[in-house]
Parts: structure tokens; C-alpha cells; sequence
């Protein structure tokens, strides 16, 4: 998670996009539009008779997200995103927040009804929570230097490019995967990375894309860099998404959510809070 962020890093957040691996069409950057989050296959409308009220539980540390604004109240995109579900469902909504460890333990226990918190869809957390549908991803990608020519990233350009990248991560494995003929420099640090691209030891640097997003829109990068081709989603690589988590075994409830997903979808309620925390499209 992305700790300590300036309420002005959110405000001036760069783009990121959306892609698919390199063997892969890749999909159109957008900066007016929300993401196209694919609809749940359920069929029908859930009952919800017997639903009144909706306990979601978050973290307050991962602004734009989930975070604590200057007054002390809890806001966010996730925050209002369950708002916007509970209005949809028309039953009462509480969201409040917990620590990231307490999370899980509070709907095993029936302390809370779901986590709306940015919690990966992941084999681990399958282990002891169900799933919505994923609302959204984050993807890979590639930065570089303003002015370097780099508009579109492929195996191909960035053959016997230098390219930086965290040991040890996802990322590091896809460059080896599917950039083999670029020169990977591995760095201990992901900052240490994004400082080799500053002082032109590395042509471009891939990782990430939220934490590069405030990277680039934060005082650290100096201006120096911009985004480069579109995002990178492979889900092998890079997670399946983020949805709503509920206590498990519990598909009665996952189906209302995804309900009311679909709805804040259909109605624009969902484009309407993803300009408002992300003032371009980060996909």
C-alpha cells in the first residue's frame, strides 16, 4: 500500500492506463472516460429483502483510495464507491475504518459485512474471503524521460534498452518473460530505480503504475519523466484486480454487491466518482 501521500499528490495524479502484454492488442488510453469494468454474469435482480443495512470496513492510509482528509473524516474512492452501492440497494451504509491486519478477522468474526479496501484478488485471499466481481486493476508501466520518443512501448523498440526495474518482483519477471532482448537492471529499491532514470542510467523504468503515478506527480521525480505506452495487465503477472471482500462461503451476498456494482456502473455513478478522485483516467 501507498503510505504518507500529499492531499496535493492526489489532486495533481498523473494517468495510468490499461493494457494487455505485448502479445496483445493493446487497449486505447482514455482521459475522460472511467474504466470499462466488466458487468457480473448473474442473472436477475438478488433479493434484498431481507438486506437493511450494509457494515463496509476500509483502511484510512491509501489516499486517493481510502485515507483521512484534513478534518479527520474518512473520504476516498473506495469510501464512496460503498456509499454509492448502499444508495443503489437502498439500505442503510456504514464505512468505517480498521487496521489492513484487523481486516479480514472483523468479517470472520460478523464484526463487519465486507471490505472495500483495495484488497488484491489473490489465491492467498481466497484462503479466507469471497470475492466480488473485479472493479478495478492496477496495472505495470512503463516511464521515461519527457522527450525521450518513447509514445509506444514494445519488445521490439526497447531492444538493448536499459530498463530498471525492483528485484524480485512481478515486473522483474515479465521484463525477463516478454523483454528479453532489453538490458534489465535490477535494482534493490524501487526508488533507486526511478533515480537511475533521472540521472539517464536507465532508458526507461517499469513497475507499478500507482506508485509511479505519484512518483511522477510528486517533488522526487523533479518533473523529469513521463508515462510511456499504455498499462499492463496480464493476470499471470500482475493479479486479477480488486474487489469487494465478504466472510466466506457467503454467495448470497456477493450477488447483491455485484448487483450494486453493476448499478453505480449503469447509472454513471462509478465514471462520476473515478473523475472526481482521478482527475485524468488511469485507464
Amino acid at each position: 500500500m501507498i503510505k504518507s501521500i500529499s492531499l496535493a499528490a492526489i489532486i495533481c495524479a498523473a494517468a495510468i492506463l490499461f493494457v494487455m502484454p505485448p502479445n496483445i492488442v493493446q487497449a486505447q488510453s482514455s482521459v475522460d472516460t472511467a474504466p470499462k469494468v466488466e458487468a457480473s454474469t448473474d442473472s436477475g435482480n438478488p433479493d434484498i429483502s431481507k438486506l437493511s443495512r450494509l457494515r463496509f470496513i476500509t483502511d484510512n492510509d491509501y489516499p486517493p483510495f481510502n485515507y483521512l482528509d484534513e478534518s479527520g473524516n474518512l473520504v476516498g474512492f473506495n469510501v464512496e464507491l460503498a456509499r454509492a452501492i448502499c444508495a443503489e440497494l437502498e439500505v442503510s451504509c456504514s464505512v468505517q475504518a480498521l487496521t489492513w491486519e484487523r481486516m479480514i478477522t472483523a468479517i470472520e468474526q460478523d464484526a463487519a459485512d465486507a471490505i472495500i479496501a483495495s484488497l488484491a484478488i489473490t489465491k492467498k485471499n481466497r484462503r479466507r474471503v469471497t470475492f466480488t466481481r473485479q472493479y478495478y486493476q492496477t496495472p505495470a508501466r512503463f516511464v521515461t524521460r519527457k522527450g525521450a520518443g518513447f509514445e509506444k512501448i514494445t519488445p521490439e523498440i526497447l531492444t538493448g534498452k536499459r530498463i530498471g526495474v525492483a528485484k524480485g518482483t512481478s515486473h522483474e519477471a515479465y521484463l525477463k518473460a516478454f523483454f528479453s532482448g532489453s538490458q534489465i537492471k535490477s535494482y534493490d529499491r524501487r526508488d533507486t530505480a526511478r533515480q537511475a532514470l533521472i540521472d539517464a542510467k536507465v532508458d526507461a523504468v517499469f513497475g507499478d503504475g500507482v506508485g509511479l503515478m505519484f512518483w511522477l506527480s510528486g517533488i522526487a521525480s523533479n518533473g523529469c519523466c513521463e508515462f510511456s505506452g499504455g498499462p499492463f495487465t496480464e493476470s499471470k503477472f500482475f493479479g486479477e484486480g480488486v474487489g469487494i471482500a465478504v466472510k466466506k462461503d457467503n454467495p448470497e451476498l456477493v450477488e447483491i454487491l455485484n448487483f450494486g456494482l453493476d448499478q453505480v456502473q449503469k447509472n454513471g455513478k462509478y465514471k462520476q466518482l473515478f473523475l472526481r478522485f482521478f482527475p485524468v483516467s488511469f485507464y
